[in-house]
């Protein structure tokens, strides 16, 4: 992961105050939650206390904040982050990996990848790399940039702008959970250069969203309709698995059900 230091501050106290504001919490309602005294939290952001190690933990804990933002206010508080210090050895790496393999290939005929948190393709279970191939994919490493870029693919889904406007929403989101991730906010900037995407998220929806958004691609004479679900490894403190999401695509009705079994079987 990338830290960009125009949307970063490497200064504990003020990285500490914005994560406070941005959880809309007063200092005393962060003492609540962590444990830790008003008094103390004070200190730590006036600079007048410098937090240990435990201190962070209780902090980010209480501030609800992702591995990779917990790494960054380590390292702005001047220790090593978490995720550099080798706490999972290769049992536990080869294991993880072993599990996400059972279940991009179990999931077939239907296509399943594993991504990272934004959306770099990190594996695909061969019904994906067929059908994305069929679908006229460009063979883009990132999935959100293939989508939204003109080309085959886009032209495929019938619904693009709805597909689209989730998917930047989406991914918005995941930007705003990590305000310290230049990868994120350049890959966020280059998605909102590609022709149209920037004229339609100022656009708002012409129709009320619905409860699940299926993409509609045309493949020939069919249209097939999908939904997705995202999982992630639970429980995690290190960046590098926080950022892994497996995400399988699932039909949404009986006839796009029955063209992946009839495809890829």
């Amino acid at each position: 992961m990338r830290y960009d230091p125009s949307v970063s501050d490497p200064a504990f106290p003020v990285f500490l105050k914005n994560w406070r504001k941005r959880r809309r919490l007063s200092q005393l309602e962060l003492s609540l939650q962590s444990g830790m005294s008003q008094r103390h939290i004070s200190f730590l952001e006036t600079g007048r206390s410098n937090p240990s190690r435990f201190a962070i933990s209780q902090l980010a804990e209480a501030l609800e904040m992702p591995a990779a933002e917990i790494d960054v206010m380590l390292v702005s508080a001047g220790f090593a982050a978490r995720s550099s210090r080798g706490g999972w050895d290769d049992a536990t790496r080869k294991a993880i990996d072993a599990s996400i393999d059972h279940v991009l290939q179990g999931h077939a005929p239907y296509p399943a990848v594993s991504i990272d948190r934004i959306w770099n393709l990190v594996k695909a279970n061969d019904p994906a790399q067929r059908f994305f191939a069929r679908a006229g994919a460009r063979g883009d490493g990132n999935l959100l940039r293939e989508i939204l870029a003109p080309g085959s693919l886009r032209d495929r889904i019938v619904n693009w702008e709805d597909t689209a406007r989730s998917l930047m929403r989406l991914f918005e989101l995941e930007v705003a959970r990590r305000p310290h991730d230049g990868e994120a906010h350049a890959l966020h900037a280059d998605l909102l250069a590609l022709e149209g995407v920037q004229a339609l998220m100022s656009t708002p929806p012409s129709t009320p969203n619905a409860p699940v958004l299926a993409i509609q691609i045309r493949m020939g004479p069919d249209i097939l309709e999908l939904f997705s679900l995202i999982a992630t490894i639970g429980m995690s403190a290190d960046a590098t698995l926080d950022d892994l999401r497996v995400e399988t695509l699932l039909p949404a009705n009986d006839a796009t059900r029955a063209w992946f079994e009839r495809t890829f079987a």
